[in-house]
C-alpha cells in the first residue's frame, strides 16, 4: 500500500488545483480552487479557451460577474471528475464586507444551480476567515449554503468558525511553518521543527482536538503543505487538501504511514471551552503576529491575482 492509499484509510483526500488533468490522475474525493490556481490554469494553452469562452459568452456583463462565471465553469468541470465537493472562492477584495460576501456567495450558488448542480451536497463557498467573512458564512449556512473558511491561521479564527456553524475550515499548515521559519532565521532547527513539532501541524492538531472534544461538527481540512512530512503528521484529520505534486509523491512512496490524529482520543483530553465575540476575536488575532500577518498577506495575494485575472479577461 502506498502512502496515499494509507492516508485515505482515515482522511478524505482533496486536490488543491485548477488543473483537470492532474485531478484525473490523483482521483481525489473533493477539489479546492482559488484565484491564484485559476489564474495559473488559464495561462496554460489547454485551459485558455475556457477564459475566452467566458468573455465571449458574457460580453457586456460586469467583469466581476464574468470572473464568477469562469470560476463556476472550472468548478463544474471539476465536479465531473470528483465524486464529492468543489470549493469556489469569493473575491478576496470583499473580505471585510459581510453583506457583499453574502451576496457574492449567493450569486455563485445560483450560477451552479443553473448548471444543474446540487449545491447543498457538492459546493462549498470559500471565504477568508476575517470576522466579517465568518459572519457572512454564518448567514449563508443558515440559508443552506455550505462554506469553507480559508486563510485560517489561529485558534481564535477556528473557534469563531465553529460557533458560526460553518461546514469546513482550511487551516494553512505550510504558511504557518513559513512564518516561524522566517522569524527564527539562522536559529531555525529543521529537524527539531518537523513532523508533530512543525508549528503548522501543531496548530491544526490543537483545532482538531478542540472540535472533536467539544463535539463541534465543523470539518477540519489541513491545507497549504510544504512537504509530505506535514501531511503524514496530520493523517487522521477530517480532510487534507494537497497539491498534485505532493499527491504524486505520496503515491510513489510505500514507506509506513500511521494515523496521527484521532477524534476518539481527543474526547478524553482536558480542553476548556472557548468563545470569542467580536472584540475578543479582534484582540486575539492582534496578539497573534503570525496569524495577523499571514491573513493580511493571503488576502493581498488573492486580491492581486483577481486583478491579474481581470486584466487577462480585458485583453481577451
Amino acid at each position: 500500500m502506498n502512502q496515499l492509499d494509507a492516508l485515505r484509510q482515515w482522511t478524505t483526500v482533496v486536490a488543491d488545483t485548477g488543473d483537470f488533468k492532474q485531478i484525473s490522475v490523483s482521483k481525489p474525493q473533493d477539489a479546492t480552487t482559488n484565484p491564484s490556481l485559476i489564474l495559473k490554469a488559464v495561462q496554460k494553452p489547454e485551459y485558455r479557451p475556457l477564459l475566452d469562452e467566458a468573455v465571449k459568452k458574457h460580453a457586456g456583463k460586469p467583469i466581476d460577474e464574468v470572473i464568477d462565471r469562469l470560476l463556476v465553469r472550472f468548478g463544474a468541470e471539476i465536479l465531473t471528475l470528483v465524486p464529492g465537493r468543489v470549493s469556489t472562492e469569493v473575491d478576496a477584495r470583499l473580505s471585510f464586507d459581510t453583506a457583499a460576501t453574502i451576496a457574492r456567495g449567493e450569486r455563485i450558488v445560483a450560477m451552479y444551480r443553473a448548471e444543474g448542480i446540487d449545491t447543498e451536497k457538492r459546493l462549498l463557498i470559500k471565504i477568508a476567515s476575517t470576522w466579517e467573512g465568518i459572519q457572512a458564512a454564518r448567514v449563508l449556512e443558515q440559508k443552506g449554503i455550505h462554506c469553507n473558511l480559508t486563510l485560517l491561521f489561529s485558534f481564535a479564527q477556528a473557534v469563531a468558525c465553529g460557533e458560526a456553524g460553518v461546514k469546513l475550515i482550511s487551516p494553512f499548515v505550510g504558511r504557518i511553518y513559513d512564518w516561524y521559519k522566517k522569524s527564527a532565521g539562522a536559529k531555525w532547527d529543521e529537524a527539531a521543527s518537523a513532523g508533530a513539532n512543525d508549528p503548522g501541524v501543531k496548530s491544526v492538531r490543537e483545532i482538531f482536538d478542540y472540535y472533536k472534544h467539544h463535539g463541534i461538527a465543523t470539518e477540519v481540512m489541513g491545507a497549504s503543505f510544504r512537504n509530505v512530512g506535514q501531511i503524514a503528521a496530520l493523517a487522521g484529520c477530517d480532510l487534507l487538501t494537497i497539491s498534485p505534486e505532493l499527491l504524486a509523491e505520496l503515491a510513489a512512496s510505500d514507506a509506513p504511514l500511521a494515523r496521527a490524529l484521532d477524534a476518539n482520543g481527543a474526547k478524553s483530553l482536558d480542553i476548556p471551552k472557548a468563545t470569542f465575540d467580536e472584540p475578543a476575536f479582534r484582540f486575539a488575532l492582534n496578539e497573534d503576529a503570525m496569524a495577523t500577518e499571514k491573513l493580511a498577506e493571503g488576502i493581498r495575494a488573492f486580491a492581486a491575482d483577481a486583478v491579474k485575472l481581470e486584466k487577462l479577461m480585458g485583453a481577451a
